[in-house]
């Protein structure tokens, strides 16, 4: 999901400025949700650190290629949200982000904004979305997969959708960004056949090893009902 560099240039990138403030903004409001419930500064602070670790990893050691407009990386969203929550997962995706472009690509830096908002603004999304679709009395680690696919299909809808976006505005319509955004869009959904049952299965052994997966670490709802 990084936009590739050229793609937005000039006056335009202060648009992504912008929408990065507004991504904080997202990210600042999960964060206090999480201070507000269970997690406290503690859990925050912990769940934060391993999510920010895990999505350099996920950056840097998992197959990534560049499609199109931008690459296609197995980020799992889904998969950080029902495990951290949302707080500790959007500061995980900001931090890990910047993380990777500060020691392995600089050249990605002057596209963070744009970037950065690709990943939180889904993320706050399919938070809203799993307190919608996932029963209050039901914890994380008994998800089913419809609702598992029903939250990795709109997280990275939400990430092409986005993509599309910076790459018109950057572009502007035509026969080629439109043809760049659609390879795109194929390969990257292609992630949905993937993610459900990764999620499924991380959700297994959280089950399975539960007396390791209940601490500060984890997002309390994996095991509990919501309050």
């Amino acid at each position: 999901m990084h936009i590739e560099p050229g793609v937005v240039t000039g006056a335009k990138i202060i648009l992504s400025y912008a929408s990065a403030a507004g991504a904080f903004g997202l990210a600042a409001r999960l964060a206090w949700q999480t201070l507000e419930g269970r997690g406290g500064v503690v859990g925050l602070a912990s769940r934060s650190l391993v999510a920010t670790l895990l999505v350099f990893c996920f950056f840097e050691v998992l197959p990534h290629h560049p499609v199109g407009v931008s690459e296609v990386h197995l980020i799992l969203g889904s998969t950080l949200l029902l495990l951290f929550g949302a707080g500790p997962t959007a500061i995980g995706l900001a931090l890990g982000l910047l993380l990777q472009g500060l020691f392995f690509a600089p050249f990605d830096l002057p596209q963070y904004g744009m970037n950065v908002t690709t990943l939180i603004v889904p993320l706050w999304g399919i938070s809203v979305l799993a307190r919608r679709l996932i029963p209050h009395d039901t914890p994380y680690v008994d998800v089913t997969y419809k609702q598992a696919l029903a939250l990795s299909t709109t997280y990275q809808g939400g990430i092409v959708l986005w993509v599309a976006f910076w790459a018109f505005y950057g572009e502007g319509l035509s026969a080629q960004s439109l043809a760049e955004v659609s390879t795109f869009g194929v390969a990257y959904m292609s992630v949905v056949l993937l993610e459900p049952l990764i999620d499924l299965g991380v959700l297994a052994i959280a089950k399975t090893f539960s007396g390791a997966t209940r601490g500060p670490l984890f997002n309390g709802r994996l095991h509990r009902p919501a309050t």
